[in-house]
């Protein structure tokens, strides 16, 4: 069998233990960024399977119809926009989802955190060139964390705050309002409390239609003059455009993001890789080695089930399972 496996940024797909799973099939690991659909179709036309990491490669129904062998997307994480799940579902391609962790999503978010608020950046900036204690951060105890999104992510946010004695305050539906209310946190009396009231305010929300561009320019300028506002989720929660609106206005202050309405985001010349209140990383939340071994284990089970015609969970289930079995099944 022939698995492709793009967008392995690192170089690190192979050094993976889970990776022992595919060792008697031939695989194709690509490194570099590419969305060229004719460089695409190329190097996936002889694959039965492909293995997409997260939402790097776009898969439409153009491309899927130059790859008449495939016949499965083992999909790490959940499925998104970058695919599109019907024309799978037309040409008879079966989708298959893997879990998440909150762990290293959460760890970097608190990172981010950190590193922005203590001013860490431009510090250790200045002590490369020869200079020395150059800025003045701020502590986070007793500071308000504001988290709107009170899922598996934003509850491991909250258990941080209460080590570093910050208070928290939710913000969701009523039902994370209330969870939050149980475990001993404050709700936000309404979605423009949180803004005003946080000094540093998570976005923990899933993009989906609803939560599209949910965050206005109108909402940040409630914010706090020296307050922090932190995305690890995803870029298009934001109204385009309204973060760097904003931060010219004043409200919030300071900006940490891990994610980009673009990516890989490569151009140097960035606005947001360029402003002085804005601190960027390149899409790390679940980029670290045990989510990788979570992510592709899942993966590559889930592949290797479906050929050897077990039962499985599809994202499309109106594709029938029957592949043709693997060697010796």
């Amino acid at each position: 069998m022939h698995i492709a496996i793009p967008d392995d940024y690192q170089n690190v797909i192979r050094s993976l233990d889970c990776f022992a799973q595919l060792a008697a099939h031939q695989v194709s690991l690509y490194h570099d960024v590419q969305q060229d659909p004719e460089v695409l179709a190329q190097r996936f036309a002889s694959a039965d399977a492909l293995v997409l990491t997260r939402e790097r490669t776009s898969i439409d129904a153009a491309l899927l119809e130059r790859l008449p062998r495939l016949k499965l997307i083992s999909q790490t994480g959940k499925v998104g926009a970058h695919l599109d799940l019907a024309a799978c579902t037309r040409r008879g391609v079966a989708v298959m989802e893997g879990r998440g962790s909150p762990i290293a999503p959460a760890e970097l978010t608190w990172a981010l955190i950190l590193t922005a608020r203590r001013q860490l950046r431009p510090a250790m900036d200045a002590l490369y060139a020869g200079h020395w204690q150059i800025n003045l951060g701020q502590r986070l105890c007793g500071q308000t964390l504001g988290i709107w999104g009170y899922g598996r992510i934003g509850q491991r946010l909250a258990g941080y705050a209460r080590a570093f004695e910050m208070p928290v305050l939710v913000w969701g539906s009523a039902a994370s309002r209330q969870a939050a209310e149980r475990d001993g946190h404050r709700a936000a009396a309404s979605r423009q409390a949180l803004f005003a009231e946080a000094d540093v305010l998570s976005l923990n929300l899933r993009l989906v239609e609803s939560t599209r561009h949910c965050v206005t320019l109108d909402d940040l300028l409630h914010m706090k003059a020296d307050a922090l506002l932190v995305n690890a989720s995803r870029a298009e929660l934001l109204a385009p455009g309204a973060l760097l609106d904003a931060l010219s206005a004043g409200r919030p202050g300071f900006a940490a993001l891990d994610v980009f309405e673009d990516e890989p985001l490569l151009e140097e010349a960035h606005p947001l890789l360029n402003h002085p209140r804005i601190l960027c990383t390149p899409h790390l939340g679940y980029v670290e080695r045990h989510s990788y071994e979570l992510y592709f284990g899942d993966a590559f089970a889930n592949l290797l089930a479906f050929f050897r015609g077990d039962a499985c969970v599809l994202a499309n289930p109106a594709v029938r399972q029957g592949a043709a079995p693997l060697p010796g099944g």
